[in-house]
């Protein structure tokens, strides 16, 4: 169990890269995530899901401290981002959509590495919570904000 743990955490190894693999897993996640922005709801879904799994797994092995090659956090955290784009298709992106996608990712690593709010709260606790939870605020935080600049553009 400690394996399949690890290895969630990590996002299957993206956790591990040498340099910045909090935006190598966001960058996975992004990729990751571009199917599921055909329907709103798999991305709903994909999102429950990774929170509910990615507390588990970084519960197992974390013991309170954020090691840098648990990312799930980032997945999470990249999905919510996305999430205001689905419907999208992957098979047809234009040029238009892989702004906002890229507009996503770098609002979501703006506040994942700056820490506002909530979102350094969440930071400061010392526990899976704190973990999953500044990810999941940065997420949102980016997710809205790639919302209400969609509904205007």
């Amino acid at each position: 169990m400690r394996f399949l743990a690890r290895m969630i955490a990590c996002f299957g190894g993206c956790g591990f890269f040498p340099r910045a693999p909090g935006t190598v897993g966001s960058l996975a996640a992004l990729l990751v995530g571009i199917p599921l922005l055909q329907h709103v709801a798999w991305m709903g879904m994909a999102i429950m899901v990774c929170c509910v799994i990615g507390y588990w797994a970084t519960a197992m092995v974390s013991n309170g401290e954020d090691h840098g090659w648990i990312v799930i956090d980032e997945v999470a955290g990249m999905w919510l981002s996305m999430w205001p784009l689905a419907p999208l298709s992957p098979f047809a992106l234009r040029g238009a959509d892989c702004l906002w996608l890229a507009l996503a990712f770098a609002l979501f690593r703006l506040f994942d590495i700056t820490k506002p709010g909530p979102v350094g709260w969440f930071d400061r606790r010392h526990d899976a919570v704190g973990i999953m939870g500044d990810d999941i605020v940065a997420g949102m935080g980016a997710g809205l904000i790639v919302m209400a600049l969609h509904a205007i553009a």
